[in-house]
C-alpha cells in the first residue's frame, strides 16, 4: 500500500478514534472537574513525548529543526492570539452561552492541525514510526474530547451529538496530516524544518495550555503523575517501536 494512502488511513483512524471521549459522560451529565484536569495531563504527557520523539530523529539538521521549533512555538501564539482563544479557560463547565462551546471546539481544531503535520512528518520518516505517532496522536484525541464533550454534556447535548462533534474537531488533523507527507515527501530537505516545526507546535500546546489548565482543575501532585506517566510510557514505546 502507498505510504500516502497509509497516512490517510492512519490519519484517519486517530481522529476517528477520538469519538471515545464521550464514554466517561455515559449516564451523567457532567464530569468532575479533576477528571477534566487528568484528562488534560493525560492528553498533555502523551503530546509532549511525542514533540520529544519528533526533535530526537536521527540526522536532521540541528539549525533548521531549532527555526522549525521557534516558528512552530510563534505560530501557535499567533493562531490563538488571532482567534481570541489565547486565554481560553477550561473550567468554565457551567457556562450555557453558544459562544464558549464554540470556541473551546476551535481550540480543539486548531490542536488537530499541529497534531497532522506531526503524523505526516513523522510518516515520512519511516512507516513505523510514522504508525506509532498516529496511535500515540489516536490516544491522546480520546481525553481532548473528553474535555470538549464534558463541556457539551453541561449545555444537554446528546453523547451522539457529542462524539460527532470532537470528530469533526479532529478532521483537519487528516487533510493537514496527508499534505504533510506529499510537501516533504516531494522536497525531502523540508523534512528537518517540519519535524522542528510540528515539535515546537505541540510542546507550545502542552506547555503553555494543556498541563497550566490542568494544574487548575486538579492538585499539582496528581497532575504530574498522570503527565510524567503519559509521557514514559510514549517515550518506552519509542524505544520499543526503535
Amino acid at each position: 500500500m502507498h505510504p500516502a494512502i497509509v497516512t490517510l488511513l492512519a490519519s484517519s483512524a486517530a481522529a476517528t478514534a477520538s469519538a471515545l471521549g464521550v464514554l466517561p459522560l455515559v449516564g451523567r451529565a457532567r464530569v468532575p472537574e479533576r477528571w477534566i484536569g487528568w484528562a488534560n495531563a493525560l492528553a498533555g504527557g502523551m503530546m509532549f513525548g511525542t514533540a520529544f520523539a519528533l526533535g530526537a530523529v536521527e540526522g536532521e539538521a540541528a539549525v533548521p529543526a531549532a527555526i522549525g521549533t521557534l516558528v512552530g512555538i510563534l505560530f501557535i501564539a499567533w493562531t490563538h492570539a488571532a482567534t481570541g482563544t489565547e486565554d481560553l479557560s477550561l473550567n468554565r463547565l457551567g457556562e450555557t452561552g453558544p459562544e464558549y462551546g464554540y470556541r473551546v471546539a476551535l481550540v480543539q481544531t486548531l490542536h488537530a492541525g499541529s497534531e497532522g503535520i506531526a503524523i505526516g512528518a513523522a510518516m515520512t520518516v519511516d512507516l513505523p514510526f510514522g504508525l506509532f505517532t498516529a496511535a500515540t496522536m489516536a490516544v491522546h484525541n480520546i481525553p481532548e474530547v473528553t474535555v470538549l464533550a464534558a463541556v457539551q454534556r453541561s449545555r444537554s447535548v446528546s453523547l451522539a451529538t457529542a462524539a460527532l462533534t470532537g470528530v469533526a474537531t479532529n478532521v483537519p488533523q487528516v487533510f493537514v496530516a496527508v499534505a504533510t507527507y506529499a510537501i516533504v515527501s516531494a522536497a525531502p530537505g523540508t523534512l528537518s524544518w517540519v519535524l522542528g516545526l510540528a515539535t515546537g507546535m505541540l510542546a507550545n500546546l502542552v506547555l503553555v495550555e494543556l498541563l497550566p489548565e490542568s494544574y487548575r482543575q486538579a492538585g499539582h501532585t496528581s497532575i504530574a503523575v498522570v503527565a510524567s506517566a503519559a509521557l514514559a510510557m510514549v517515550a518506552l514505546l519509542i524505544g520499543w517501536v526503535g
